[in-house]
Formats: structure tokens, C-alpha cells, sequence
């Protein structure tokens, strides 16, 4: 425990340091907020934000706190130190991510949440998300049609903390068991890692050798699915992901993973910022705390036109 304290003290003060040297704008400063780049989706709503804030005339940095509820506080407190003008924030926890959003409120700093929600309304100024039981519902439709409405599958769910895995899981269900001849024989969350997904199919797929198709809360445990799949020489297996990564169109686009469900996240970011700036300037948003955004199927009638999270016409 002691060690924990002296790493989240330096993490913090290396936080501060960083934010210090950040430059100033007439605008003022911006911190987004989000889980690590090692998952690209994180990088790409990040990189989005900052492009739409430095647009607006904000200075905007990026910071991570690696799904850990402690760094995303003291990533909180740095910022009320450093007087940041807002938050936007793809936060650590439903339920364990309140605290930092209300001690932010409590500094007079506005949150703007994008991606995942949190468990307490009025607390962050915007929760703008994507629709996720629409989207599970039309990734499950696309995996239904894959199957051919029949053989056995396995469901790899996110994050238990992480409100998203279980309405994208619920609205998978809604539609999957509305096919008796569709049999679920193994359920496991691999935490939307790609590295737990790869190990997790391993032990199901020596326990359960003759599945006939894989759907995945999210497009990272997809990629470990199917790469767990190829390895023991079942690339037959149907695999479905959730997010619209580049990653799982690469592998649409050559045969692998049969489809994912496009989140808009570069419009939740876009606009979590824009409604940030109006918030800024007058007070009001002009629009609800919780916003919903509709998700779109990819697969090989599309896959080649989505690029870093973004379909294009």
C-alpha cells in the first residue's frame, strides 16, 4: 500500500510539472482525459478533442489514467491546481469515477464526459456516449446472419465497473436468444484486453472445440479472439467485434473478423468540446446531460471506407 501512495504521488506531481509547462491560450487550458492509447480508440477520441479545442482557441493536453480511479483523481486534482478552464473525460468507473467529477464541479471546473457515463446525473455538464444498445443490437443482428441462426457461440463481455459491457451485453442478448437454435456454451469478461481475450479463448476453445462463432463487447478482445482462433486453426470461427477500429477493418477487409459496430466517436468528442465552448462562453449547453449517438454496422460492403473511427460518404 505504501509503494501505491509513493507511485500515485509521483504520478501526480509529474501531472502537475506537466500541466505547468503547458503553454497558455486567451481561451485557456483543457484537459482530456481518457483511458490509455494503447487501445487506439482512446487515442483517436483524444485526438480528436484536442484538434477541436486548439480550433476553438484552447491550449489542450492529453493525459491517461490507465482505467485506475486513483491516477484519474489525482489527474483531477492537478488540473483544479493548475486552474484548467474544463474537463472532458472518458473516466475510469461509473460508480468510482463521481468523486473526481464532483470535486471537479466543486473547483468550478465543468466536466464533459464522453464515451462512458457515470452512475450520478448532474454532476458533469454533458454525458455524451454512444448508443451501445443500439449498437449491440445491430452487431448482434449481423452476427445472427453470419451464423445462419444456428450452432453454438461464446460471448466475451468488458469491464464489470464499466456500465458500457453490460448494456452492450443485454442488448446482444435481446437479440441472440430470440433464436432457440443459437446456444451461448461460454460467457467470460476479458476486461476489453486483447491479451485476456487472446488467453481467455484459448481455455474455451480446448473446453469447447467445435464453436461456430465469437461475439465481442468491444473490437480489442475481438482481434484477441480471432488471433487465439487462427493460432489453434479455427479462422473458420465467426468472430464480431464493437468499436470500428482500423485494426478489425484491416482483418474484415482480408477475410478474418467477420463484422464490428462503428461507435461515432470522433463526433463525441467533436462535440463534447463544442458544447464545452458554449458552456464556457454562456452558461448553458442547450442541450440535455446525456446524449446518445447511434452506432453503424462495418463489414465488407464498407470496411474500406472507415478510417481512424470515421466512415466517410
Amino acid at each position: 500500500m505504501k509503494k501505491n501512495n509513493l507511485l500515485s504521488s509521483a504520478f501526480a506531481a509529474a501531472s502537475l510539472m506537466l500541466l505547468a509547462a503547458s503553454p497558455s491560450q486567451a481561451a485557456g487550458l483543457v484537459a482530456i482525459i481518457t483511458p490509455s492509447h494503447d487501445n487506439p480508440f482512446y487515442g483517436a477520441e483524444a485526438d480528436a478533442a484536442k484538434a477541436r479545442a486548439e480550433q476553438l482557441g484552447y491550449t489542450a493536453i492529453e493525459l491517461s489514467h490507465d482505467d485506475d480511479p486513483s491516477k484519474q483523481y489525482q489527474l483531477v486534482e492537478a488540473m483544479i491546481a493548475r486552474g484548467a478552464k474544463a474537463i472532458i473525460l472518458d473516466n475510469a468507473g461509473a460508480d468510482a469515477s463521481v468523486a473526481a467529477v464532483q470535486m471537479a464541479k466543486n473547483a468550478k471546473i465543468p466536466s464533459f464526459l464522453i464515451d462512458r457515463e457515470i452512475s450520478t446525473p448532474k454532476i458533469a455538464i454533458s454525458q455524451i456516449i454512444s448508443n451501445n444498445y443500439q449498437g449491440a443490437q445491430i452487431g448482434a443482428q449481423a452476427f445472427v446472419k453470419a451464423m445462419g441462426e444456428s450452432g453454438t457461440y461464446v460471448e466475451l463481455v468488458g469491464r464489470d465497473s464499466d456500465t458500457n459491457a453490460g448494456i452492450r451485453s443485454k442488448g446482444f442478448h435481446d437479440v441472440i436468444d430470440d433464436y432457440p437454435d443459437l446456444k451461448m456454451v461460454a460467457r467470460q469478461s476479458a476486461n476489453w484486453k486483447q491479451s485476456e481475450a487472446f488467453s481467455k479463448m484459448q481455455s474455451i476453445l480446448e473446453a469447447n472445440p467445435k464453436i461456430k462463432g465469437v461475439i465481442c463487447g468491444n473490437d480489442t478482445m475481438a482481434m484477441g479472439a480471432y488471433a487465439a482462433l487462427k493460432a489453434a486453426g479455427r479462422g473458420d470461427v465467426i468472430v464480431i467485434g464493437l468499436d470500428g477500429s482500423d485494426d478489425v477493418r484491416d482483418s474484415i477487409l482480408q477475410g478474418g473478423i467477420k463484422a464490428t459496430v462503428l461507435q461515432p466517436v470522433f463526433q463525441e468528442a467533436t462535440l463534447a468540446v463544442e458544447q464545452m465552448d458554449k458552456y464556457l462562453k454562456t452558461g448553458t449547453t442547450g442541450a440535455p446531460e446525456k446524449q446518445l449517438l447511434d452506432c453503424t454496422v462495418i463489414d465488407k460492403d464498407n470496411a474500406s471506407k472507415l478510417n481512424r473511427f470515421q466512415l466517410s460518404k
